[in-house]
């Protein structure tokens, strides 16, 4: 059996409520086969304070995933998604709607980052002029100050929206700036792009940091409820091993967003196992260590 008893104890007495629920959808919109079926943005209540957003393949094939999290002192909103949309328009609507709901006129907004690539960055500028909203740049240097981080990346920390703890959990390798965020209240582990039904693309150079962080990530929800294992995209399909080609914009048999804990326990294990760097093809995702190209003379 897989449990630190130490871990165990002091679970317990942090998490010792039962998770709130909330639902996922069977399939998700993708865009397609026409695009005509859909807006940018397909917005899915987890339950009344946890949504999520996914970005229409019609806009951009990467079709990411957004989440927008409300505590009774402020709301997070966790990426701006990828090119080609009107993602501020969509999050207002749905602040508004949350807002209306709760009998509040306002809530400030903190916009955060899974990681600093332009698919989840790209609605950036959409947010710098918009109230009450605070948005930490895409950087390990902006991370790390407005978390508090002192020791990156062993230390995690803990972002408080108002009856409602994120504990943050550094892992980098993807990128180094790449950080988990855990939901206390709902046992929702958000993974980025290092954890989702697809490929794990990791340079070679960085797979030491990548394989450090994944067992990092393991000892940390080891003794947690995790209830959902929420990444970024969908790359794979409903069939074992087999991934939609990168560019796919309508993926009507994709793979569920949802991974569980067991996956990022097996994904630790496989990563232990490896001497070297290589592409690993698991069930549900794929470890995709690349070799960067050396640039050519100017």
């Amino acid at each position: 059996m897989r449990r630190l008893f130490p871990m165990l104890l002091c679970s317990l007495s942090i998490f010792a409520q039962t998770p709130e629920a909330g639902t996922l959808p069977d399939r998700w919109p993708t865009g397609g086969p026409n695009c005509m079926e859909m807006q940018e943005y397909y917005i899915h209540e987890y339950n009344p304070n946890f949504y999520i957003l996914r970005q229409s393949g019609c806009t951009d094939y990467e079709k990411p995933f957004l989440y927008l999290i409300f505590g009774s002192d402020r709301a997070l909103l966790w990426d701006t998604g990828s090119r080609n949309s009107r993602v501020r328009e969509a999050v207002d609507r749905l602040m508004d709607r949350w807002l209306k709901a709760n009998k509040r006129t306002g809530i400030p907004l903190v916009v955060v980052h899974s990681h600093k690539h332009g698919d989840h960055i790209a609605g950036d500028a959409q947010f710098a002029d918009r109230p009450d909203t605070t948005l930490v740049k895409p950087d390990l240097a902006s991370v790390t100050a407005f978390f508090g981080f002192q020791n990156w990346p062993e230390q995690n920390a803990t972002l408080d929206l108002g009856g409602r703890a994120l504990d943050l959990v550094p892992i980098p390798g993807h990128t180094d700036d790449s950080f988990a965020l855990y939901d206390r209240r709902t046992a929702v582990l958000l993974t980025g792009d290092t954890v989702y039904p697809g490929r794990l693309y990791v340079n070679a150079p960085e797979f030491e940091t990548f394989r450090k962080s994944i067992h990092r990530l393991a000892a940390f929800i080891d003794g947690k409820p995790v209830a959902q294992v929420l990444g970024n995209h969908i790359e794979q399909t409903r069939t074992p091993f087999v991934d939609y080609p990168t560019g796919t914009k309508y993926q009507p048999e994709e793979h569920e967003l949802a991974l569980g804990a067991s996956h990022i326990f097996e994904l630790d294990r496989v990563l232990q196992g490896m001497t070297t760097p290589a592409v690993v093809k698991l069930r549900d995702l794929t470890i995709s260590v690349r070799t960067p190209q050396p640039r050519r003379p100017q």
